[in-house]
């Protein structure tokens, strides 16, 4: 039988080593010039992004665990964007920030028993959503921006 809490947060403990290997011989100036997705972010805005919606999953998880239904109330990520200056981000401290944020979020999901992860909070976006759905959701948002990095990197070249 399949564990998919286990596999879920190995997932997650994956996208720290994959960031790093995509990134193995990636200038600053490399790292700031390749831009790309939706929001046309360098990869050091993308990793500042990656570190930031791990700050806010916390917070997130944290609520549901604690709380019975909290408000999990949607952010703007534009916003944060310019309100934690990503554009003058550095990729090495970026990515030193957003493992330490990784583990603090591994952490609280590795301590939860079975019934936590079906603990929810009500969205103000998708409405009720579980601490189980939360993490595949972030399981998806890792896959889709390490995708997003290579490709850009691969665009540069």
């Amino acid at each position: 039988m399949y564990d998919l809490h286990r596999d879920l947060i190995e997932a997650l403990k994956a996208t720290p080593e994959t960031l790093t290997g995509l990134l193995s011989g990636i200038s600053e100036a490399q790292a700031h010039s390749a831009t790309g997705g939706d929001e046309n972010w360098s990869v050091v805005e993308v990793i500042c992004h990656l570190r930031d919606a791990d700050e806010v999953s916390v917070q997130r998880v944290e609520a549901m665990r604690d709380l019975d239904t909290p408000a999990i109330l949607n952010y703007d990520q534009e916003a944060m964007a310019i309100e934690h200056n990503y554009k003058a981000a550095e990729l090495q401290p970026t990515l030193a920030e957003f493992e330490a944020q990784r583990q603090r979020l591994l952490t609280i999901l590795s301590d939860l028993t079975p019934e936590q992860w079906e603990r929810a909070g009500q969205h103000s976006e998708f409405g009720r959503i579980t601490i189980l759905g939360h993490t595949i959701h972030k399981v998806n948002h890792d896959a889709i921006h390490c995708a997003q990095i290579a490709r850009q990197l691969s665009n540069a070249e």
